[in-house]
């Protein structure tokens, strides 16, 4: 089962304790799944998250959904563009949560947090994304939208972003799941960038020693090493021997010993020492 599946399975078993958060909740889906018939709703058949739901609502609420006014109805506005909710069911922040709850059961995804972070609602309207936009924006977290063929649609990308919507929208165990894998894939990146910069600092020394040899063996061919002062000769010995031995390794080994910037100072020196007889 996918972990889109998962959120929305958890949030079907959740039921809001208060009537107008389960108006709310209901609402979105209403508006979202659009299609009505002699005013009243028909429930979408492709859809089992917004019916199983939408059905256990409905019988709490003892209401009829259409779009005309009545006693205990939910009453849908018909634009131009489609239907909307009267604004006053999302007035409570609680009614907020519970009303994009019930968008993401109708038409929201997300996806598999071990290959990318991405939470989308798509919505038929450009006044469904508007509300939907700003209800997210609510709770601190910036959607961005973007037209696809004729629908519009509401995305958050950032893993924190939507780690805090499964939060506001009560998905709390496909919450922890999330944060699991973000930790593990955390913890990867750190890992790998800092053995590529060890391997990365191991090739540079690497090849600071190849040319260091190659200059020393040079020096040697040319002049000699004696042609080089005590010092300077010490090290040049022991850098021809101990060709993986690092500077501070070099230090310890001189006589008398040597710091690491002592090491690279002399190093240097045979270096252009070399360079030097080569353009000679």
């Amino acid at each position: 089962m996918s972990f889109s599946s998962n959120v929305k399975d958890e949030l079907l078993t959740g039921i809001s304790s208060s009537k107008h958060c389960k108006l709310a909740e209901l609402g979105a889906m209403v508006m979202m799944t659009g299609r009505f018939e002699n005013e009243q709703w028909l429930e979408p058949e492709d859809n089992s998250y917004v019916s199983g739901k939408a059905n256990k609502l409905v019988k709490l609420l003892q209401l009829d959904i259409g779009t005309e006014e009545g006693k205990r109805s939910l009453k849908l506005i018909k634009t131009q563009e489609g239907y909307t909710i009267d604004n006053m069911l999302i007035e409570r922040s609680c009614c907020k949560q519970a009303f994009l709850r019930g968008a993401f059961l109708a038409a929201g995804s997300v996806t598999d947090p071990e290959k990318s972070y991405h939470l989308e609602i798509v919505c038929d309207t450009k006044r469904q994304s508007d509300i939907i936009s700003n209800i997210i924006k609510s709770f601190d977290v910036i959607p961005k939208t973007i037209t696809r063929k004729k629908y519009h649609v509401v995305y958050v990308k950032e893993g924190s972003g939507i780690v805090d919507l499964l939060n506001v929208m009560g998905a709390h165990m496909s919450l922890m799941n999330m944060e699991n894998v973000r930790i593990l894939k955390d913890f990867r990146n750190k890992y790998n960038r800092q053995v590529n910069c060890e391997v990365a600092n191991l090739n540079k020394t690497v090849s600071a020693a190849v040319k260091q040899i190659n200059d020393i063996e040079y020096i040697s061919k040319t002049k000699g090493l004696k042609f080089l002062s005590e010092g300077l000769r010490q090290l040049a010995e022991l850098r021809v021997e101990y060709d993986q031995a690092s500077l501070k390794e070099l230090g310890d080994m001189m006589s008398p010993p040597l710091g690491k910037s002592g090491v690279n100072h002399r190093l240097r020196k045979i270096s252009e020492i070399a360079d030097e007889l080569r353009r000679s």
